[in-house]
């Protein structure tokens, strides 16, 4: 599957599952799906992850524009390198993607899969997917850390 393909993919998951929470429930409505552990739960979240940096939206739009251009203007190195670290970038970027289009639209990040820990989304999903394919190769395919 071609990374332009799969980041379409998951960027259309994220958006539509966002406008749908969107779009059949209030802020702050909670539904259960399996009591007690999973929940769909509205949250718009103006920090960033765990609620830290609270109505820094700017700040926070800023740092995900600027790792976006980043992974954008070194791709060519990153095509180069390990299938592990081009999904775990792609996927991770994908994600940041979707969490800033919220924070440009609506001034915070559309949360809704609550498992009573933390209520998080698509785009979060993402990111940590991506993060843990970069530290499965730093971990386990880095000659270096051997």
């Amino acid at each position: 599957m071609s990374y332009a393909l799969a980041a379409g993919l998951i960027l259309l998951a994220d958006r539509v599952s966002k406008h749908l929470v969107m779009a059949n429930m209030h802020d702050g409505e909670s539904i259960p799906i399996i009591p007690p552990i999973f929940y769909l739960t509205y949250v718009q979240n103006r920090g960033a992850a765990f609620g830290l940096f609270q109505g820094r939206v700017a700040v926070l739009s800023l740092v995900a524009l600027v790792c976006l251009s980043l992974v954008l203007m070194h791709w060519k190195k990153l095509k180069a390198k390990s299938a592990f670290v081009r999904w775990g970038v792609v996927i991770s970027v994908v994600g940041a993607l979707g969490n800033l289009l919220d924070r440009l639209r609506w001034g915070a990040v559309i949360d809704f899969l609550d498992i009573r820990i933390f209520v998080f989304n698509v785009a979060d999903v993402a990111i940590v997917l991506g993060v843990a394919l970069l530290f499965w190769e730093v971990l386990v395919h880095d000659p270096q850390t051997r």
